[in-house]
């Protein structure tokens, strides 16, 4: 067992040392995207499934309260929260369009719109992209193994390089704990 868990933690520091390696331009570049969005008076709406639905509502969770500053809050939904909603849209129009409904009615031009999807092919979450592009908003997807179908459908793609699910599910949260830091700092930095 002692050996399975250095091998797990040793897999996890190959990705985070590639993240390091390969990354820092693009979350830069989403950086800068989030903080244009929130100086324009816009709003940042994001979507996953499973633990990526989990990693939506966190990084939500960030930027309506706080990560580590005392500011103001910031206008942010994680379109997985409402279970009503979910449900309605689900049954009535299909699973596909959960967050495709939702782009239609809150998503406004100027707006983020951020994708999570580990597998690169959620069908609901590209459906979502592809209105929000529609729509005026800017597009970024967090996602992993080649980027699959969505990162067509990205203006910018972060694209952890792993094909393990677990792997890439930490890079997105650690790409999504940087973004909030650096966001942070550039629009309260005194």
């Amino acid at each position: 067992m002692i050996t399975e868990i250095a091998a797990q933690l040793a897999a996890h520091r190959d990705v985070v040392a590639r993240i390091e390696l390969e990354m820092p331009p693009r979350i830069a570049e989403m950086v800068t995207l989030l903080v244009e969005t929130f100086r324009r008076e816009g709003k940042l709406l994001v979507m996953g499934n499973g633990g990526s639905a989990a990693d939506a509502q966190h990084f939500v969770a960030e930027i309506v309260s706080r990560f580590k500053m005392e500011r103001r809050a910031l206008p942010a939904i994680a379109l997985s929260t409402d279970t009503s909603i979910l449900t309605a849209i689900g049954n009535d129009y299909g699973f596909d369009k959960v967050f495709r409904r939702q782009i239609e009615a809150l998503a406004a031009e100027g707006d983020l719109v951020v994708g999570i999807s580990t597998s690169g092919n959620s069908p609901n979450v590209l459906h979502a992209l592809e209105l929000a592009r529609e729509k005026g908003c800017h597009t970024v997807g967090l996602l992993g193994r080649d980027g699959g179908s969505i990162k067509d459908y990205c203006d910018l793609a972060l694209v952890v390089p792993s094909d393990d699910t677990p792997r890439i599910q930490e890079g997105h949260i650690t790409i999504i704990h940087i973004v909030c830091d650096l966001l942070e700092k550039t629009l309260f930095a005194r």
